[in-house]
């Protein structure tokens, strides 16, 4: 007699555990979250979303905060970009105006972590989160330094071979851009 009640806390158990088990299987079933929708052009006009695709992981809103365009002028020395998804920041490009022969260092963040020079650019850095160029510019009435930065909150989708050559061509748009755009010359 004592078996039934044994008997139904049995049950009981067994099905919790079907329940948990189906649960389970429903969540692993899910599709995966989808990559974020880009603009067709983003920063300045420098990026189209298959170039920044790698750095964008998966989610739902995306929020551009850039401006039409890197042309820097003596009175507007700073143009920024940044690209957040879901709220979080996800990748940032930026230029500033400089007095030419400056010569600013990367600073400390950057030299730590390993960078080398890009094969494009002399005064340059690369790392496994971004890129810097400082490029000295004559323009067609002064001459004047621009610092270029591209960097990211790396996914762990991205591959760690992948990373430097990933920044490197952003760089490398970025910078053609830029120089295009403020009328850089040798």
């Amino acid at each position: 007699m004592f078996c039934f009640p044994a008997s139904r806390a049995l049950l009981a158990v067994v099905a919790a555990v079907v329940t948990g088990a189906a649960l389970l299987t429903g969540c692993s079933g899910e599709k995966e979250a989808a990559a974020p929708v880009l603009p067709d052009s983003t920063c300045f006009g420098a990026f189209t979303p298959a170039d920044l695709a790698p750095l964008m992981g998966t989610g739902k809103e995306v929020q551009v905060d850039a401006p039409a365009d890197v042309r820097l002028t003596a009175d507007w020395k700073e143009a920024n970009c940044r690209i957040l998804v879901d709220g979080q920041g996800r990748f940032s490009a930026s230029a500033s105006r400089k007095p030419a022969g400056l010569n600013m260092p990367f600073g400390p963040a950057i030299e730590k972590s390993n960078p080398e020079a890009l094969p494009y650019a002399g005064n340059s850095r690369l790392w496994d989160s971004g890129a810097a160029v400082v490029l000295n510019c004559k323009g067609p009435t002064d001459s004047f330094d621009l610092d270029l930065f591209v960097n990211a909150s790396v996914p762990a989708t991205l591959k760690q071979e992948d990373r430097r050559p990933t920044f490197a061509a952003l760089m490398k748009k970025f910078m053609d851009l830029a120089k295009q755009q403020n009328q850089c010359g040798g």
